[in-house]
C-alpha cells in the first residue's frame, strides 16, 4: 500500500508500506481522505513542529477518514462503516487524564507526531490500524470529503471553549488559515455576535468570509476601516508573535486571549505589561478531546463547510499537494485522496 513518509526537512516520499494487521480491540481502516495540516507542512519544510523534531522516518497525517475493513473485538463498528478517526490515544492514568484534560495528557500518542521516540506513525497510508474507541461512525448525511475536516474543526471548537462564553460577543481571530477559518465557524456556532478576522492575504480572507466572518481586515493595513476599537475575546490562530500582539492590544480590559497557533520554538516576545495592567487572561489551547463528536455533528448539519476544501489531490502527487497547501494564496484545506 502507499503511504506518505517524511524522512527529514524537505524529504517527503510516497512509499510502498506493509499492510498493518489489527490486534484485539483494534480496527483496520481503509483511508479515503487525509487533510494536510499545518503541522504536516512544518515537518516537511522545517523537519519539526514547535519543539518536536524528527529523529526517524515517520508517516505523516492525523486528519483521516475512511471505511472499516476489519474490527477485532465487540466495541468496533462493523466492516463497511464509514468512519472518522480521532488521532489521540491518551494514557488514561496521568494527573491530566485524571483531571479530565486528556488533550494535554503527558504520555499521549498522537497520529503522525514526533513528540515521542519512537515517533507515532500517522494516518497518511492506504490502510491504518487504530484502537476501536478512536473511530466514530459518520452521522447520516455526512460524506467523507466534508468529514475530513473533523479533526481541525475539533481544534477550533476546543479553542473557542477555552475562551469561555462567546455568545453575544465580538470575537477577533488573527490568521485566516484553515484553523483560523474553522475558529470563525466554531465561534459563530457558539453564538458570537460578530467575528472579525485579520490576515495578510486576500484569498485567505475570502475563505474566512466563507466560514462566516462578519468583517475581514488586512493585517498590514492600519488604515483598514474594519479594525475594531476593541473586542471581548481574541483567538490567535496565525502562530506568529505579531498576531499575539494584535490580540493583546485589541482585547478589552478583563478580556480573554486564546493562543491557538503554535509559535516558533524558543522565546517569543509579547506585550506582557498589557496582561498585567488590563488583567487580560491569556490561555493556551492545545488539540481537543470530546469536541471530536461535536465537530462531526456540526459538519453534518452545515454543508457550507464544503467551501473550505479547496483541492483534493491523489496520494501519489503528495508533494504537489503539500506545495499547494503551503501556498495560502491558492488554497485553504487540501486533502490527499487514497481512494484510487
Amino acid at each position: 500500500m502507499l503511504g506518505c513518509v517524511i524522512h527529514g526537512q524537505g524529504d517527503l516520499r510516497v512509499e510502498e508500506l506493509a499492510s498493518p494487521v489489527p490486534g484485539p480491540g483494534e480496527v483496520l481502516v481503509a483511508v479515503r481522505y487525509g487533510g494536510v495540516c499545518g503541522s504536516d507542512l512544518h515537518y516537511w519544510r522545517h523537519g519539526g513542529v514547535g519543539d518536536f523534531r524528527l529523529k526517524e522516518p515517520m508517516v505523516l497525517g492525523h486528519e483521516v477518514v475512511g471505511t472499516v475493513l476489519t474490527s477485532k473485538g465487540p466495541s468496533g463498528p462493523p466492516p463497511g462503516t464509514a468512519v472518522a478517526v480521532h488521532p489521540a490515544t491518551p494514557c488514561g492514568v496521568c494527573p491530566e487524564c485524571a483531571d479530565g484534560r486528556r488533550n494535554v495528557c503527558r504520555d499521549t500518542r498522537y497520529l503522525g507526531s514526533a513528540a515521542r521516540t519512537p515517533h507515532v506513525q500517522g494516518g497518511f497510508a492506504a490502510e491504518i490500524v487504530v484502537p476501536a474507541e478512536q473511530v466514530r461512525a459518520l452521522p447520516p448525511g455526512l460524506d467523507a470529503r466534508r468529514a475530513a475536516l473533523a479533526e481541525p474543526l475539533s481544534v477550533a471548537l476546543h479553542a473557542v471553549r477555552r475562551a469561555g462564553p462567546v455568545a453575544g460577543r465580538h470575537v477577533l481571530v488573527t490568521g485566516a488559515g484553515p484553523i483560523g477559518c474553522l475558529v470563525v465557524a466554531a465561534a459563530k456556532a457558539a453564538g458570537a455576535a460578530r467575528v472579525t478576522v485579520t490576515d495578510l492575504l486576500p484569498a485567505a480572507l475570502g475563505y474566512a468570509r466563507t466560514a462566516g466572518a462578519d468583517t475581514v481586515v488586512r493585517a498590514d493595513d492600519p488604515g483598514d476601516p474594519g479594525w475594531p476599537a476593541e473586542v471581548a475575546v481574541a483567538v490567535e490562530a496565525s502562530g506568529v508573535a505579531a498576531g499575539l500582539d494584535t490580540c493583546l492590544r485589541l482585547v478589552r480590559r478583563g478580556g480573554v486571549v486564546v493562543q491557538l497557533g503554535m509559535l516558533p520554538p524558543g522565546q517569543s516576545p509579547f506585550a506582557g505589561n498589557l496582561v498585567v495592567s488590563r488583567e487580560i487572561e491569556l490561555r493556551g489551547a492545545f488539540r481537543f478531546d470530546t469536541e471530536f463528536d461535536d465537530a462531526l455533528a456540526l459538519l453534518a448539519a452545515e454543508p457550507a463547510f464544503d467551501g473550505l476544501v479547496s483541492a483534493v489531490v491523489p496520494v501519489w502527487q503528495a508533494e504537489s499537494a503539500f506545495a499547494l497547501a503551503a501556498d495560502r494564496g491558492r488554497s485553504c484545506k487540501v486533502l490527499l485522496d487514497f481512494g484510487g
